[in-house]
């Protein structure tokens, strides 16, 4: 069985939850918001959930998380300069430094350490899917004026994507103007953000 990938709206915020699967071993990217949503989804569909991994600790992505990761006994993945950020318990955590990669069940799961909107942001890579948080979206990048954000650091991630296959698909981690998908070839040639990171402009 191919690799499925369900995107999940959840919240007030347009946020992009995945849920990942192969055969029946799954994994979720950035649960927020409703879990009994998410639990109820993976029981529907005979889904084991192996794992949870965030691309950042920004509130809308990790909010009332830890209620699931309790519930499962599954631990929460995140790049240790996030883990304040989330303000999660880091028992339910397993909090890792820098580049990864991760076997768990049938998925290889690298780890793409792209600062910028926050200093602990990560990309998520499953094959030829990279789960790109809110460091890249459809014609846009995140956010650089938070606390924990650096401008130069975007660029240099930016930079780090664009080097990545053309087919590799995106899946941001935010629908807005109804769209959260698009591919690297797509966003090296059209989104600006990009453009100017690679000509070594400032974003």
């Amino acid at each position: 069985m191919n690799m499925q990938i369900d995107v999940i709206n959840l919240g007030p915020m347009d946020n992009c939850t995945y849920l990942v699967s192969k055969d029946k071993d799954a994994v979720l990217i950035d649960p927020a918001w409703d879990m009994n949503f998410l639990t109820h989804t993976l029981t529907q569909k005979n889904l084991t959930l192996r794992a949870v991994f965030f691309t950042h600790g920004h509130f809308d992505h990790v909010k009332f998380a830890q209620t699931l990761l309790e519930q499962t006994a599954v631990k929460g993945y995140i790049e240790a300069q996030d883990v304040a950020l989330s303000g999660m318990d880091p028992r339910f955590l397993h909090v890792y430094s820098g580049q990864q990669t991760f076997e768990i069940g049938p998925f290889q799961i690298k780890i793409i350490p792209t600062p910028g909107h926050t200093a602990g942001g990560v990309c998520i890579q499953i094959g030829d899917a990279l789960f790109t948080g809110d460091t890249l979206f459809p014609g846009a990048c995140g956010r650089v004026d938070l606390p924990t954000s650096d401008p130069r650091a975007m660029r240099q991630s930016l930079i780090k994507l664009a080097q990545l296959p053309d087919d590799t698909r995106v899946f941001a981690g935010h629908s807005y103007g109804g769209k959260c998908s698009s591919t690297i070839g797509y966003e090296r040639t059209q989104n600006p953000f990009m453009r100017n990171a690679l000509r070594g402009e400032e974003i």
